[in-house]
């Protein structure tokens, strides 16, 4: 149970700080708790760290790429959503795994040594996820939420989680609509050269998408569009 949490209760820091409580009063109350209180507060974390957790990691951006790549090639079914969200998760996995590494190095394992406390292992478990964030966050979206919070950040420690993740998330879209941009321009190129070529032939009734479909997914696999894609998502990321 205190495996768990160790990595969960760093992204519940959001409603912590809402509510003007601090971190150590919420953990040094967990000792005081009955067995079955722990385990309902266990439960609560569990249910919701997952949509937390989509907020502070590659999630968003790989996520809008993905989906929106479907539109761009014409079939916004295929690959069905169950496979985008999959490799989405997988690719997330695989962009934090050096956060997730940190975290085990200077708060877990000091943690199971017996070497720290929970209070500090949870304080030293936040520090790699808000660097991932802060790195990957666009200046102009974080002074736009230092501003609109009214509270005056001398350095990162100073910065709160309930400032940063907003900021972080607007980033994150904002980067992945840039992509999909400049994903979709050749596609947009071959829709005009079909609907143009059936106009010229008169064949007014047939939707250029049913035939600019093929075009686009050879171009796409030929071009190993896959292989840049991803590589492109991971590059992005420092």
């Amino acid at each position: 149970m205190r495996k768990v949490l160790i990595f969960s209760l760093p992204l519940l820091i959001v409603p912590v700080n809402a509510h003007g409580e601090t971190l150590q009063n919420v953990v040094s109350g967990l000792g005081n708790l009955d067995i079955n209180l722990k385990i309902i507060l266990l439960l609560t974390i569990l249910t919701l760290a997952p949509a937390i957790l989509i907020t502070v990691t590659a999630f968003t951006r790989i996520v809008i790429i993905l989906s929106l790549l479907r539109n761009a090639l014409g079939s916004p079914q295929t690959p069905p959503n169950q496979v985008v969200i999959a490799l989405s998760l997988f690719l997330t996995f695989f962009v934090m795994q050096p956060v997730f590494k940190q975290i085990d190095k200077v708060a877990l394992q000091p943690y199971l040594n017996k070497e720290i406390t929970d209070v500090e292992a949870i304080k030293r478990s936040m520090g790699p996820i808000k660097d991932f964030m802060l790195k990957n966050t666009r200046k102009e979206d974080l002074k736009l939420f230092i501003d609109l919070s009214g509270k005056e950040v001398k350095s990162p420690e100073d910065l709160s989680m309930v400032t940063l993740i907003p900021a972080f998330m607007i980033s994150e879209i904002k980067t992945a609509f840039i992509v999909v941009f400049v994903i979709y321009l050749p596609f947009i190129v071959i829709d005009m050269l079909v609907a143009s070529i059936l106009m010229s032939m008169g064949m007014m009734m047939i939707p250029p998408m049913m035939l600019s479909l093929p075009f686009k997914l050879i171009l796409f696999v030929l071009a190993d569009g896959w292989e840049l894609l991803i590589k492109a998502i991971v590059g992005s990321y420092r």
